[in-house]
């Protein structure tokens, strides 16, 4: 599956749109993490921890955007973005959405 931020797959001509699909998770915050994070927070610097918990929940929100456009038999997905939101405190949602295609062979 080619999945892209993109609006084209280059050398690939999009036969027709599949449609819409998303993927997302929700991600709570680890006590450890914010323990260190209040100690970061200090001295200041990067919260490593958390790009790391981003880092993880952006992966798999991407592999279950595929996941859906591959169920619907999209050969690729093109214009994908992100988005986050706070849910409720200590707990957040990366999704990521894009429009699945079908190529020209």
């Amino acid at each position: 599956m080619i999945f892209t931020t993109t609006d084209t797959v280059p050398g690939r001509e999009i036969a027709s749109i599949v449609g819409v699909v998303t993927g997302n998770v929700v991600q709570s915050k680890h006590v450890g993490r914010d323990i260190m994070a209040g100690l970061k927070s200090i001295v200041g610097g990067e919260l490593a921890g958390y790009t790391e918990m981003m880092s993880e929940a952006r992966d798999i929100a991407i592999e279950r955007l595929v996941k859906e456009a591959s169920n619907l038999g999209a050969d690729a997905v093109v214009g994908i973005r992100f988005t986050t939101s706070a849910v409720t405190d200590g707990a957040s949602e990366i999704m990521a959405f894009g429009t699945a295609v079908k190529l020209h062979n």
